[in-house]
Formats: C-alpha cells, structure tokens, sequence
C-alpha cells in the first residue's frame, strides 16, 4: 500500500523517508537565514548600493512567483517530481556559489546579484510547485498535521536562531563568503531529498493535441475559483497576506523606533520573542486542531496572525509597556501564523487531487504572493499620507476582517483530515463537486463537525 493511502497516524520519526526529507529541509532553512542577510550586505557595503536599489534587489527574488501559475501548469506534466525538487536545490546552489566566485575574482556586479535573485526565486517557484505532490506521496493522510508543524517549527527555529548564526559568520568570514554556507545547505537538501525513495502515479497525460500550457494553467486557477474549499482558503491567505504587507516588518520597525522610541536592541529582542511565538505555535498546532479541529483553528490563525498589530499601533506608556506591546504582537502574530499555516496547508493537501496539485500551488503562489508588493506599496502610500499609526490600525483590521471568507464555508466545520469512517463522526460538506470530474469533499475523506441544532 502506498504511504499516502495509510489512514492511521503513525510517527513521523520513526519513518526515514520523512526523516531524509525533513533534514534536508532544516539545512535548507538555516541556509536561507545567512542569504536574506548576506545578499543586501554585500550590495550595500561591497558595491554601495542605493535604497532603491536593494529594494529592488527583494522585489527580484519575489517576481518569479508572478509566474508560478504557468510553471505549476508545466510541472504537472512531469512525470517525476521529486527530480524537480533535486533539480531547483542544485540550481540554487549553483548560483548563489558564483557570488563568492566573483568577489574573490574582483568581478562582482549588481547585475549578477539581480540575476542571483532571479534565478533563486524562480528555482525556488520550481520546487514549491513540485513539492504538494511530492508530499502526499511521502506523508500518510492522517499526519499531515503533524508532517507540516514538525517542517514549520524547523522553519521558526531557523528564524530564532538562523539571523545570530548568519550575522557571526559574515563578521567572522565576510557576507559573500558566507553565502559558501547557504550554497553547500542546498547541496545537502538535494542530497537527501534525491535518496527519498517514493511511489509517484505517472503524469497527467499529455501531447501536441492536447490542452496547451496556457490551458492547464487556467484550468488550475478555474479548479480554484471554484473548489468550496480552495476559493475561500485563497481569497482568506491573500487578504491577510496583502494588509501584512501594508504594515510591512519595515513600517513597523520604523514606527517603534520613531513613534514609540525603542531602541535597535529593544526591538531586535521584541522581533526575537516573536520567533518563538512562532515555534511555539508550529509545535501546538497539531494539538490545537485535535483538540478544536482543523477548521477552526484555521479560522483562529487568520485573525490572530494580523489582528495583534493593533496592540503595537496603540501603545503608549512608559518605555517597558511600550516595548512590551511589541513583544506582544510579535508573539501572538507568529503564534496565529503558525496555526493558520500549519492546518491550511495540511488542507489543502487532503482535497487537491493528484492530477492538480502543481497547477493550484502555482495559482497559489501567483495571487497569494502576488498581492505582497502590492500591499508594500499601499502601505507606503498610507503612510505618507496618513500616518504611521492609522495605518498599522487599517492593517491589523483590514487583515482580521480576512475571516470573513472562511466563515460562510465549509472551513470551520472541518474537524479532521482523517477519511471518513461513520456516519457518527463524519459527514460530508453540502456543497456541489467542484469539478466536473465530481470530486468533493466525500471523496477525499475531509471528516467534519455535525452541525449544530
């Protein structure tokens, strides 16, 4: 029996594919932490480049994602997608290698450092679609949950103690030397991932006369629109995505350092304790929605992730309460995250079929990360014209008011994930097949609350 048809929840530890994989992973995160530090370093301090400039530098590694619905498309079609993913780890090493290559030769450009961006971002874009299919064949239906909060809470390690780690290796080795770390992390990921051996179902069937790329990609957005699931799951993760933009960690640090005079220390330490909010929240999600159901903790994560920006944007009082108020939304918002991202992923992978997986991740990708620059941009808008405070406040309620999409769904009455087993614990979502081919919510085994009197 394939893994992913298991229906009993077993540990996840003790299987040592998942065990390769999570490995790979962790090195990755780790590796990406001295990247997001090392990359804007070394255009500022070895080529002196302008704010503009290393904005753009970030506005790089993003852009490819605006394509992630046509790649996603592409991916679909491919028969082996864990190659994918060992492919995209090996082009990222690569590239992010030829840095330290060319500052040692006297021969790098912002151009190369653009081109890094690029090319990391989209082989980035690359494994991401391949990765939903890759992961239902890896991990059994009933640890999804699980698989997904032990892969975040590596991930919310790595920001707790990745930043330390990167900024004592660039003092201690130079910023374009470090990124040899990040190159060789990439090299591990492909590694590992490569020795995950899996069953994976052939392709979707493709040829010259059948539907073109650009078909199959709006194929894979019409499947989203409308899924009853996936459409308010999307509009929810990209409302909240664009009003966390508009705050934006950089307004946020600028209005704790000039509205509420905190310090670079204070607010280092407020960021820092929000990563274990973070952990924390990776860690418990799996209990949280055993113990309040998937559903709902989905729910609870969209408001908690955007709505505790409010306590920063209120804060007053002597220094400590101030400083604390930060804290305090860094914490909750990493804890609320955590919750929404652990069970919405774990979700979306229990009522994808296997055929559409890739397509939806790149039409995920393209609207959920599509609206960030756009809501950075908003947010600078709004706060030039109006003020810091008021928009800190128009994010944290703009992006609360993201529940509103799940609440007439079938989201919150989605109790677990494991395959519906009697009529007593399970019942299916009274809304019509989202796809022609008759797939709903019975059919993937999406257990669900009994409704209420």
């Amino acid at each position: 029996m394939n893994i992913s048809d298991q229906t009993v929840a077993v540990s996840l530890w003790r299987d040592r594919r998942f065990r390769r994989f999570w490995a790979g992973q962790s090195v990755s995160q780790f590796g990406d932490r001295i990247t997001e530090l090392a990359l804007p370093l070394i255009a500022i301090s070895a080529l002196h480049a302008s704010t503009n400039q290393v904005a753009w530098l970030t506005a790089l590694i993003w852009a490819p994602n605006l394509l992630a619905i046509l790649l996603g498309a592409w991916v679909d079609q491919r028969a082996r997608k864990r190659r994918l993913m060992v492919l995209a780890d090996l082009v990222r090493g690569a590239v992010l290698l030829s840095v330290p290559v060319a500052y040692l030769l006297g021969t790098v450009t912002l151009g190369q450092l653009y081109a890094v961006a690029i090319l990391t971002g989209a082989a980035g874009v690359l494994f991401n679609t391949a990765y939903p299919p890759f992961f239902v064949h890896l991990v059994p239906r009933a640890s999804y949950v699980d698989a997904n909060s032990k892969l975040s809470a590596t991930r919310s390690a790595s920001y707790v103690a990745g930043p330390a780690i990167g900024g004592a290796l660039i003092q201690a080795l130079t910023a374009p030397v470090t990124l040899v770390v990040d190159a060789l992390s990439f090299l591990a990921s492909a590694f590992l991932v490569g020795r995950v051996a899996i069953d994976e179902p052939p392709a979707a069937a493709g040829n010259a006369a059948g539907p073109s790329l650009w078909q199959r990609a709006r194929e894979g957005l019409s499947f989203v629109v409308r899924h009853p699931v996936l459409r308010p799951a999307l509009g929810c993760a990209a409302t909240v995505n664009f009003f966390s933009f508009v705050a934006g960690s950089g307004l946020i640090v600028l209005f704790a350092n000039r509205s509420l005079g905190l310090s670079a220390g204070l607010i280092g330490i407020a960021f820092g304790i929000g990563a274990t909010g973070s952990l924390l929240g990776a860690v418990c999600a799996p209990k949280v929605s055993r113990r309040f159901g998937v559903g709902r903790s989905i729910v609870v994560g969209a408001v908690l992730f955007p709505a505790p920006i409010a306590i920063t944007a209120a804060a007053d009082g002597p220094l400590w309460l101030r400083a604390g108020a930060l804290a305090a939304t860094e914490f909750l918002s990493g804890f609320g995250v955590m919750l929404f991202d652990v069970n919405l992923n774990s979700l979306q992978a229990a009522v994808i079929p296997d055929g559409m997986r890739s397509r939806v991740a790149g039409a995920f990708s393209t609207i959920n990360y599509g609206v960030r620059p756009i809501g950075a941009i908003v947010g600078g808008l709004l706060a030039t014209f109006i003020g810091l405070r008021p928009t800190l406040l128009i994010a944290a309620v703009g992006g609360a008011l993201s529940v509103l999409w799940l609440l007439p769904s079938p989201i919150p009455h989605i109790r677990s994930l494991a395959p519906n087993t009697t009529a007593d614990t399970a019942r299916d979502v009274t809304s019509p097949p989202a796809e022609a081919g008759g797939f709903s919510l019975r059919r993937v085994g999406v257990a669900t609350d009994q409704p209420g009197p």
